[in-house]
Parts: C-alpha cells; sequence; structure tokens
C-alpha cells in the first residue's frame, strides 16, 4: 500500500499544475527602512520552515477553553507536550505528500520537531525558486542588519496545498524598535524626596502595586523567560549594575540562569535591558530565561523559530512576556492563523504568554482621500495571548493614581471574532461610552478587543552599557512588569500544589476588574485627521481599549488567584 502511495504522489508531481497562494493576502510591500542589495546568488543556501496542516485544531481550543475556565471541572488539567504531539500531529498522508514534494526537488536536509508539524529545510535560492513558483530571492539591509526575502509572492504545487499552512522565510521583515529614550551619561540617579520620584524604578513599581520586600520567589519548579527577536542583546554586566542600583530594598537576583540561542555581539540593546532589568525586578528571585534568535540566517523569522523552539521544549518557563507586534494588515490570514494554533499549544500545557499591546495608540491606516481606519497589532490582538498596555502617574514625579498612556497600544481586530469571555466586557464599555465613541467605520465592533490588563509604561530608568538611562517608554516596559508579578503569583500557587495559571484571560475577565486599579482616565493616539483629530479610544470604569480591566494591586490579585 506505501509503495502505492508514494508512486501516485511521485506521479502528482511530475505534473506541472501550480495552485494559488497559500498566503493570498501577505503584504509584499518592502518596507521604506530596507535598502535592496540584489538579487541572492542561484547557488547560495536558504533556509525555509514548512507549516504542515495540523490535526484536531478545534478540539485543542476546546481543551484550551476547559483548562483556562476556574468554573470548569478541568481547569489547571493542563497538557504535556507528548500530549499536544499526539492531538495536533499531522496525518501520515500529510506528512508523506509534503516530504515527497520536497525529495521530488531534491530537499533531503530538513529538521523536524517533536509535534512533527514543522519542517525547517535548507537548499539553494535556485531550487527554492523552482519549488516555489513566483519567489524572487532578494538580499536587503538595514542598519547593520541584512535579511533575504521574496520581492513576489510565492505559491506552491496543488497536490501540497491542502497539506501547508504557510511556507515561512519568504516574507515578513523585522519591525522596527519603537523605544523611546533620552539617553543620559549620568551614572548616579539623583535621591528622591520623600513622596517625590525621578522616574520609575523597581521602588517606585513595588510601592505602586503594594508588593513589600517578602514578595519575591522561592519555588524551586518556578522560572520566567522574556523572548528577544530583534537583533537586541542584554549585558550581564548591566543586570548586575541595575540590581546593585536599584534592587537594595528586596532580595532579588543579579543574573540571568539560561540564555537560549545565541547572544550577539556588541552594544547592549535598551529593549533587552529594559525586559530582563524589570521582570526581575517584579518577579524578584526567580529564575529567569532569555530566548535571543536572531534568526541563524538570513532568511529565517525570528519570532517564528521562537514558536518552533517552544514545540521542541519540554521544560520550559511558566511565564514569558514578549514585546514584538507587527501591523495585522501586513500579515497574512494564514499566517497569523496559524500561530494562534501554537500560541493555543503554550496555553493548554499551562504557559502564560503576555504581549505588549504597542506604543501607536489605536494606530491609523491611511487609505488615501482623507480616508483612514485605526490600525491594530499581532500578536497583541490574538484572542489566546494576554496583551498589557501602558499607564503614566497622573503626576509624573509622584507615586499617585494612574490614568492611561496615550501610546498605550489597543482597539479591535479586523480578523479574529471577540473571544466568549470577554463579550460581556466589551458591549458594556461599546454602550456606556457610545456618545463618544469614534466613528464605527475607523473598528470593527466585533473583533477580538485589547489590551486586557495594564501597567506604568512611562519614563523607566534602565542601566544600558553600564549607563543609567532615563526616560525610557513604552508598554514593552508594562509588560515585563505584569509578567513578573504573575510569575510571584505563580510561585505561591506552586508552593501551595496548585497548578501554574496558564492561559489568565478567562479568568481575569471573570474577575470584572476585582483586585486591578481601573484607570477611568486619559486617551490614546490615532489618525491625525478631521473625524478623530488625534484621538482614539478613551479610559473609562471597568474595561476599555487603552488599559484593559486596569493595573495589578499586587496583594489583592494574589488573594484572588489563588483561591481554588
Amino acid at each position: 500500500m506505501s509503495t502505492l502511495l508514494t508512486l501516485s504522489i511521485t506521479l502528482l508531481f511530475s505534473s506541472l499544475v501550480w495552485s494559488g497562494y497559500l498566503e493570498y493576502n501577505q503584504d509584499v510591500l518592502i518596507p521604506d527602512d530596507w535598502t535592496h542589495v540584489g538579487r541572492v546568488d542561484p547557488s547560495e543556501e536558504l533556509d525555509l520552515t514548512f507549516a504542515l496542516k495540523q490535526q484536531h485544531v478545534d478540539l485543542l481550543e476546546e481543551t484550551l477553553r476547559l483548562v483556562s475556565d476556574p468554573d470548569s471541572a478541568q481547569y489547571g488539567k493542563h497538557l504535556t507536550l507528548e500530549e499536544v504531539s499526539s492531538l495536533l500531529r499531522p496525518s501520515e498522508l500529510t506528512q508523506k505528500v509534503v516530504r515527497q514534494w520536497l525529495q521530488s526537488h531534491g530537499i533531503t536536509n530538513c529538521l523536524t520537531v517533536h509535534t512533527q508539524d514543522f519542517l525547517q529545510c535548507t537548499m539553494t535560492a535556485e531550487v527554492a525558486e523552482t519549488l516555489l513558483p513566483g519567489s524572487k530571492f532578494q538580499r536587503y539591509t538595514r542598519d547593520r542588519q541584512s535579511v533575504v526575502r521574496s520581492s513576489a509572492p510565492y505559491s506552491v504545487h496543488d497536490a501540497v496545498h491542502q497539506h501547508l499552512d504557510f511556507v515561512g522565510g519568504l516574507h515578513r521583515f523585522p519591525p522596527k524598535v519603537q523605544q523611546q529614550t533620552k539617553a543620559s551619561s549620568d551614572r548616579k540617579q539623583k535621591q528622591s524626596k520623600a513622596g517625590v520620584h525621578l522616574g520609575v524604578t523597581p521602588a517606585i513599581l513595588r510601592a505602586r502595586y503594594n508588593l513589600t520586600a517578602a514578595d519575591v520567589g522561592r519555588a524551586r519548579n518556578n522560572s520566567q523567560a522574556v523572548a528577544q527577536f530583534l537583533e537586541q542583546y542584554f549585558s550581564p554586566a548591566d543586570l548586575a549594575e541595575f540590581m546593585t542600583l536599584f534592587g537594595r530594598s528586596f532580595p532579588h537576583r543579579s543574573q540571568v540562569d539560561r540564555v537560549v540561542g545565541t547572544q550577539g555581539a556588541g552594544k547592549a540593546g535598551v529593549e533587552a535591558s529594559l525586559d530582563i532589568e524589570y521582570i526581575m525586578s517584579t518577579g524578584a528571585n526567580i529564575s529567569t530565561w532569555l530566548f535571543t534568535n536572531p534568526g541563524r540566517h538570513e532568511t529565517q523569522e525570528p519570532f517564528l523559530q521562537w514558536m518552533v523552539l517552544l514545540n521542541n521544549m519540554t521544560d520550559l518557563p511558566w511565564v514569558h512576556t514578549i514585546s514584538y507586534g507587527d501591523d495585522e494588515d501586513s500579515l497574512s490570514t494564514a499566517y497569523m492563523m496559524r500561530i494562534n494554533t501554537e500560541f493555543m499549544k503554550a496555553g493548554v500545557r499551562g504557559i502564560s504568554l503576555l504581549f505588549a499591546s504597542g506604543d501607536s495608540g489605536a494606530g491609523c491606516r491611511h487609505f488615501g482621500k482623507g480616508q483612514n481606519t485605526f490600525r491594530p497589532s499581532f500578536p497583541a490582538s490574538s484572542p489566546y495571548v494576554t496583551t498589557v498596555g501602558g499607564t503614566s502617574f497622573k503626576n509624573p514625579f509622584k507615586v499617585t493614581y494612574e490614568v492611561s498612556d496615550y501610546i498605550s497600544g489597543g482597539g479591535f481586530s479586523n480578523v479574529f471574532k471577540m473571544p466568549d469571555y470577554q463579550v460581556s466586557a466589551v458591549n458594556a464599555y461599546l454602550k456606556t461610552v457610545a456618545a463618544t465613541l469614534p466613528p464605527q467605520s475607523y473598528y470593527n465592533t466585533s473583533g477580538r478587543a485589547y489590551p486586557d490588563m495594564a501597567a506604568l509604561s512611562h519614563n523607566y530608568w534602565v542601566v544600558v552599557n553600564r549607563i543609567p538611562t532615563p526616560w525610557v517608554s513604552g508598554t514593552s516596559a508594562s509588560t515585563p512588569v505584569v509578567g513578573g508579578m504573575l510569575s510571584l503569583i505563580n510561585d505561591q500557587r506552586l508552593l501551595k500544589g496548585l497548578p501554574a495559571l496558564g492561559f489568565l484571560n478567562p479568568r481575569l475577565y471573570k474577575l470584572k476588574g476585582q483586585a486591578l486599579f481601573d484607570v477611568t482616565e486619559g486617551c490614546h493616539l490615532a489618525c491625525l485627521d478631521e473625524q478623530v483629530q488625534g484621538e482614539g479610544f478613551c479610559a473609562s470604569p471597568s474595561w476599555d481599549p487603552v488599559t484593559g480591566w486596569g493595573t495589578p494591586n499586587y496583594p489583592a490579585l494574589l488573594a484572588v488567584l489563588l483561591a481554588e
């Protein structure tokens, strides 16, 4: 039987019938900040990632709902990687068809993952362009970074179209880091007078969110992680100096326990330094990992490589914070749907994924002739992650109540429908503030709404290249701060023999704002046009699409999330 199958598959590939595009709505325009260097030599080797069609994705989604819903008998009964693999593994036919297709083009140098739903293969550019008609591989540079991408859309053979979700390594340029900073060479932070501060530090955060010196990690089986994809590196010396300067008031660690991937040479980046320094400040004394993946090859998509890597690791930290995003409209639906499945895989394993909501407010997409819409960001808009927005102090130099940060990303997905867990909260918002909402032509009221919660995102102190640097801002600051607090809550749960929090949103929305500081003032930025005049959505009582449910009141949040 298998001989007959192999023969029939070979005959399929001998015909020159080519199908449509797997990623028919993928934006293939080259971003303005990338410079075209030239065509890739036909003999140059490329690494491409083939996402094989999975089985039982609907069952995975239902399992995630059950293990994440505190009212379900299955709550907290997370799956192992092996169980996830058994559930989703591509059919034997899918695996055979795809491998035979690759082999028919002489492609045999392929690696798979534990879940067998990704293949990473090496081939020459000439072979890749034959395998994927339409593709034209070019080299592009930005600053000191070089990538190889296709300048045109690709197609695949009819016989494999139904067996693949997408092929990675042809499109999707790494986004640029959006950090708001003002550097300072003053190596000593001036001492603050009582009640007054000159920027956000760990002590300020711990005061605002009611963490005491005793609120630090103790469980041996707990860990947390940050993931970096944008050629960003952290310096162990910076982390040590940061903790010397700012970590004296609480027990802490001054070293990252594990770096997964290769730390690049050169100067430390503000983004990487910020993430590590602050997840280790709120999630103090907890084992911390750094995933760093600039991509082993120019064709690799670093974010995708991280997702693939999670499929090969049986033991992972319970909380991951990621400050990364792209415009939803720049990505193909096929790609985002598959990435959502990868997020679900993490959730059913008990892993909490936190993504920054972005620093462009509601965003703005221009269609010409004064026609604009808001512009949601992905993965912030995914229904299967917890998205963190940003706030600032009402008085920027005092520990006061918080208002929304005008940059805080938020809005409604144009791709993913609103998940059940948030329908009542979002509809209540839309009804309550109906009179002051932007015109409905700007956003999709039935889409997944974000963020889910928030934290301070304005005026942080970071140590970068041994220099204490003030005025670092962005939701890439608020996200690791929330991640560290969730790690502390996991710590207490694990000490009590309870499972990790996993995918938080269903439980978070059932709290209805309990244990969070509600943020009710401030709006975020949007299109600068006659209709909305630069203003997107505004904060309001309960949930809103600028700060979600608000910011954590740690002891209260710990109490409600420790309850069985």
